[in-house]
């Protein structure tokens, strides 16, 4: 960690090594999962280094991605998201995506698990499941997305392991009960230069949270994301060789609001197009979310008096990931939501 010590001076989330969590020595987990613990009930966001991510590879992945957002509009739209279907794969516009029913100052490539046509999820007509849809222009873009999507999960279901010790849980607990078949998706987002028509009130993306366990995001050197604190909100710039980590919807409803999903919002003032790319690590489409067994730790406060950005009460959820996810993502993309939408099962 001493690399970082030097750029660490504007930095006020824990930055937290997860080597220890690809060995087997139980002294190292238990450290790494303790701090695991404190960043998810204090700010539920939190840097990771030693991740095993290639920075070469995320090198290659930027170079490629600004490739591909400065083609042609038409040139993209040649892989819209409504010619991927029920498997909601493929590029959308400025302005495409609604964060509580107002549009992002942001385009965007949506990827997921990559799921042949004779799949049984496929061949069932499931939302979210299939094949993604990748830009001829870009042929690199095919291997660099597959690659990082690996190792990105990989780190993704070691974390996962350190969360589970840190409610005191089996390493595996989460692998067993719900992440056998993870619902795994990938974006990248291009949050281009406002010009003097975007009103100040829009946002790259505004105020959300995220829907599942964990999301892992790399972001390019040009910053804008923010965290909300109970003191404010506050940044959370890029640190080179680390991914930013924060937990989901459903990991807030499983612990009962031990570890409390926060929000988040983007705002690119760089003065420059700014590239993000989160991955997303969540529950299988049909594990029903369920509170964690009693020995897991427990939230000590009681019923919150912080009323949520949107309303919602997580605890009283009931039902799979899948009909959560599809009821988020409605909103988000309202006209591809007619008929590809069906309850999950």
């Amino acid at each position: 960690m001493n690399e970082l010590a030097g750029q660490l001076e504007n930095v006020t989330l824990p930055v937290i090594d997860m080597a220890p969590l690809f060995t087997e020595r139980s002294d190292g987990r238990a450290e790494v999962a303790a701090r695991i613990q404190l960043a998810c009930r204090e700010s539920g966001f939190f840097y990771i280094a030693g991740h095993g991510i290639s920075p070469q590879l995320l090198e290659n992945l930027e170079r490629v991605s600004h490739a591909f957002f400065a083609l042609p509009l038409e040139r993209k739209m040649a892989i819209a998201m409504a010619k991927g279907g029920h498997a909601w794969r493929g590029f959308f516009a400025v302005g495409g995506e609604l964060t509580s029913g107002e549009p992002d100052i942001k385009e965007g490539l949506y990827f997921g698990s990559e799921l042949a046509a004779t799949h049984p999820r496929v061949q069932a007509g499931w939302p979210l499941h299939g094949a993604n849809l990748w830009p001829a222009e870009v042929p690199e873009l095919q291997e660099l997305v597959t690659g990082y999507m690996t190792e990105t999960t990989r780190a993704a279901a070691a974390l996962l392991e350190g969360i589970a010790l840190s409610l005191n849980l089996e390493a595996g607990y989460f692998r067993s009960h719900y992440t056998a078949d993870p619902t795994v998706l990938f974006r990248i987002f291009h949050y281009p230069v406002p010009d003097k028509a975007t009103p100040a009130s829009a946002w790259g993306v505004g105020e959300h949270t995220d829907y599942g366990l964990l999301t892992l995001l790399a972001q390019d050197r040009h910053g804008g994301l923010q965290v909300k604190t109970p003191s404010g909100w506050i940044d959370a710039p890029p640190v080179p060789g680390t991914l930013v980590c924060n937990i989901g919807d459903m990991l807030d409803r499983l612990t009962g609001g031990w570890f409390r999903s926060t929000p988040h919002r983007v705002r690119n003032v760089s003065g420059q197009g700014r590239l993000s790319f989160p991955l997303f690590f969540d529950p299988d489409f049909t594990a029903e979310m369920r509170a964690l067994p009693k020995q897991a730790a427990q939230s000590d406060v009681g019923e919150s008096s912080t009323v949520r950005w949107d309303g919602a009460d997580l605890q009283a959820f009931e039902g799979t990931y899948g009909d959560y996810l599809l009821g988020k993502v409605s909103k988000v993309f309202p006209e591809l939501s007619s008929g590809v939408l069906p309850k999950a099962k």
